[in-house]
């Protein structure tokens, strides 16, 4: 039993039927009802002020957590934030009828968030008002801590000995109104959210790694918005088997119209036309509507008109001219990929190879996912590109101007100089 285990055996949420011998592993206990009840939705502007009232006057950290409609709704916004706090107790606010949260942010300004994979509610928190200015990231912790599965679920069984109900993770959160073993389930999500995080706080300390997740929960708060992505149309699913620059054009246009289309009514790309369908028609190119019909993806319960709206954009990426067409490729604003290193630069890739060696190691070693010791494409940067002098200094510094936080400059460097001098070796 690890400290974050015994943790939770002493903290008053094990006290029900006393705790168990030492000796005997406890078997998890099912967590059906949130302690309070089921709170009711918050949807007016009244029972909102009320709400921030009370977390404001509340105590400690604040548990929250986001549901979205990922694969039904087109974009991330937050359908049902979930909150809970000492003091305050458990709330579940609507921002679909409360768009504006942002009194509800300013109320916990200074307070320690707690969310379990911060970095996928933090986009829609902040369309809405709430953003950190201190965070613990559970999933983070539980990575850093060595845990080999940090999913919620997992991590509150492991650590704390209970099982969550995660049977509605992927519903449809703009349902409305939400049913009752929805509301359930989402409030028992930071039902023992801030007690995870007192264990896994207590499991850092002993491991010694509290400060290093203090660095990685600052770097995430302090983090800017994520730039929109550059021709998102490349990320298509199946877009290795297009070749021609007039097949990524159809490629281009048929994910723009999909994108229009589904911004338009507010519905998930996905269920509008498959990226398979854009893939067989990009590899097609169908003269008309008929033989458009005729491949997969565009199957007979699709209307004439969609047909046609669909072929329009095919017919679009025949007329461009051929200044127009997109090139293969992104633009390169890094290293290229590993396997071209062989042949562009051999001692570049005999550094990568004692590198990724060396890293590796010193992960396994220090209990926790490579990448989260160092991320690959650092590594791959620094390799690519050594210092002049690749001395501890220099290679440090190069760490540092690649955004590694100060507890992974300090891990790092050493092997990495190490590697690099081996590298250099291994092509003399």
């Amino acid at each position: 039993m690890t400290d974050a285990q015994e943790t939770a055996a002493d903290s008053s949420l094990r006290t029900t039927g006393g705790a168990p011998p030492d000796d005997v592993e406890p078997a998890p206990i099912p967590l059906l009802e949130p302690r309070d009840g089921i709170p009711p939705v918050i949807t007016d502007e009244e029972s909102l002020a009320e709400v921030i009232a009370a977390f404001a006057a509340g105590t400690g950290p604040v548990a929250v957590d986001a549901e979205r409609a990922s694969g039904y709704r087109y974009g991330q916004r937050a359908y049902l934030v979930q909150l809970r706090r000492e003091g305050a107790g458990t709330a579940l606010v609507d921002p679909v009828a409360c768009p504006d949260l942002s009194g509800l942010g300013e109320a916990l300004s200074g307070v320690e968030w707690v969310l379990h994979a911060a970095t996928q509610d933090l986009p829609c928190l902040r369309e809405i008002g709430m953003v950190p200015s201190r965070l613990f990231d559970t999933e983070l912790a539980g990575r850093l801590a060595g845990f080999p599965r940090v999913g919620l679920g997992a991590m509150v069984e492991g650590v704390l000995g209970f099982v969550l109900e995660k049977g509605h993770s992927a519903v449809d959160w703009s349902t409305r109104p939400l049913p009752e073993p929805w509301l359930r389930y989402a409030a028992l999500d930071v039902e023992l959210l801030v007690d995870l995080r007192d264990a896994l706080e207590k499991e850092l300390d002993r491991q010694g790694k509290l400060d290093w997740a203090r660095q990685e929960f600052d770097a995430i708060a302090s983090a800017p918005p994520a730039e929109p992505r550059k021709d998102p149309w490349r990320r298509t699913s199946g877009m290795h088997k297009v070749r021609r620059r007039r097949q990524m054009a159809v490629v281009r246009e048929l994910w723009e119209a999909r994108d229009r289309a589904a911004q338009r009514r507010d519905i998930s790309p996905g269920k509008i036309l498959g990226d398979g369908a854009i893939i067989e028609a990009a590899l097609a190119v169908p003269a008309n509507v008929h033989a458009l019909a005729a491949l997969n993806g565009f199957g007979h319960r699709m209307g004439r008109r969609q047909l046609e709206q669909w072929q329009a954009a095919v017919e679009r990426a025949k007329a461009l001219p051929d200044a127009e067409l997109p090139q293969p490729g992104q633009p390169m604003t890094g290293p290229p990929p590993p396997r071209a290193w062989a042949e562009k630069d051999p001692a570049a890739a005999a550094r990568l190879s004692a590198a990724r060696t060396a890293v590796s190691a010193l992960a396994q070693t220090l209990n926790m996912p490579q990448e989260n010791l160092i991320t690959p494409d650092t590594v791959r940067r620094v390799c690519w590109e050594p210092p002049a002098v690749p001395d501890a200094a220099s290679v440090a510094a190069a760490l540092a101007g690649y955004g590694a936080r100060a507890w992974q400059v300090e891990q790092v460097t050493p092997v990495l100089v190490a590697a690099l001098a081996a590298g250099a070796r291994t092509k003399e």
